[in-house]
């Protein structure tokens, strides 16, 4: 089969390793890819918004499935697009793409279906944000609606927090900002769980623990997702029963009333309290680093669930997990989220000698020459399996040691909750 995977991050470059292990692969093309991909795939430099134009490449490549990696993408209306052209793409239509794109959409739909989440309110204005968040108990949560790569929200302590928050979304730092979501701070921890859907049914797709800011100990600004660990500590039989039930089945089962078409990742954000589960946001594809830890944890073909899923054919499928635990360490340029310097060659990285079940996974790099070098915030993703995570982070430290790349940064608390309690 001809494959071609949309996107060029992290999770794009994991997507594509695991898809490459396949034994029905031909040939996999990555849009636009990154250093990473280019050892395994063929990168193909497109604009992600010309539609058109990667329409026309898939046609003449005779490409036998699309697979979407990135949220704007889809969020845009990527798989309507293609579907018209009669090609096979993995990923949700642009109605069920909203639960990404607009967290005000989702909002809603929890109202709507008493799905449990922090009380919330839609604002339309700086004036009228500001005096409502005026007479309000602090800390709370002030979000950018649309898409804001992870960035657009903020915990705010206090109202100068909040207001500097409101000014900045309306005044455009995430894009055009017509409303804004102020939510009650959810006291609790975070656990990110995946279901695999195909418009029928769906199957859980593991769990992970992001950690999301910059420093260790959960210190500094929100970013991407500085690494990850798979499964989650607070994963039991009984809260998965009531995420199922509270928060999934009523979300699929809204979308089903509106006709819409959901085929691929659903990525519910969660917050556990008390082992009682509530809805933070909804993501329509995979966590970015939560797919770089969780893939190889997974024994079966990966390219056989994603036809199957497509086809509507899930049920056909079990899936099978490893029972090692997984750590994710993300190395960033020196700077991020802020501004970092760019196209900074990483010496030492085709020296690295990886053991088994140790992965290294591109995002933010290019290859030159045989010589690669930093083109984003999140540069490489190194990925450990082992008996236990203190072993797994403490194998796949030694390795981002070696890498000895001045320019970069990492947190080696990656999993401190599930270590520490341990």
């Amino acid at each position: 089969m001809n494959i071609a995977i949309i996107g060029s991050g992290g999770r794009e470059h994991a997507i594509c390793q695991k898809i490459h292990e396949s034994k029905k692969i031909k040939k996999i093309y990555c849009i636009p890819g990154n250093g990473g991909t280019q050892k395994i795939a063929e990168n193909i430099k497109i604009d992600l918004k010309n539609f058109e134009k990667i329409s026309l490449f898939l046609i003449e490549n005779k490409i036998d499935l699309t697979i979407v990696g990135p949220e704007e993408p889809l969020v845009n209306g990527i798989v309507d697009f293609l579907n018209k052209k009669k090609l096979k793409i993995f990923g949700p239509d642009k109605f069920c793409s909203q639960l990404e794109g607009s967290k005000i959409f989702t909002k809603k739909i929890c109202e709507e279906q008493g799905i449990p989440t922090a009380n919330f309110k839609i604002l339309n204005s700086i004036d009228s944000s500001l005096n409502y968040l005026e007479n309000k108990n602090y800390p709370l949560v002030v979000k950018a609606d649309g898409l804001a790569a992870g960035k657009g929200v903020y915990i705010c302590k206090s109202y100068s927090d909040a207001k500097k928050a409101i000014e900045e979304i309306f005044k455009g730092k995430f894009g055009i900002a017509k409303e804004v979501l102020v939510e009650d701070f959810l006291d609790g921890e975070e656990m990110s769980f995946f279901v695999l859907c195909d418009n029928n049914s769906y199957k859980i797709f593991n769990t992970a623990q992001d950690h999301k800011r910059v420093f260790e100990g959960d210190k500094g600004k929100n970013t991407g997702g500085m690494g990850a660990y798979s499964p989650s500590r607070l994963y039991n039989y009984e809260l998965e029963k009531k995420i199922l039930n509270k928060i999934i089945d009523p979300t699929l089962k809204y979308l089903k009333t509106k006709n819409a078409k959901y085929i691929g990742f659903l990525y519910a954000g969660l917050m556990i309290k008390n082992n009682e589960p509530y809805l933070i946001e909804y993501n329509v594809r995979m966590g970015d680093p939560e797919c770089q830890t969780i893939l190889p944890l997974l024994n079966n073909d990966l390219l056989e669930v994603f036809e199957n899923c497509i086809n509507g054919k899930l049920n056909n499928i079990k899936l099978d997990w490893k029972s090692e635990k997984s750590i994710c360490i993300v190395v960033t340029s020196k700077g991020y989220p802020d501004s970092f310097d760019k196209n900074i060659p990483i010496e030492n990285l085709k020296n690295l000698s990886m053991v088994e079940k140790q992965y290294i996974y591109h995002a933010g790099t290019k290859l030159e020459n045989e010589k690669y070098y930093s083109t984003g915030g999140r540069v490489l993703n190194f990925v450990s399996i082992d008996s236990d995570f203190e072993l797994a982070r403490k194998k796949i430290i030694e390795q981002i040691e070696k890498l000895d790349w001045k320019n970069g940064h990492y947190r080696k608390d990656i999993a401190y909750r599930v270590i520490n309690n341990s």
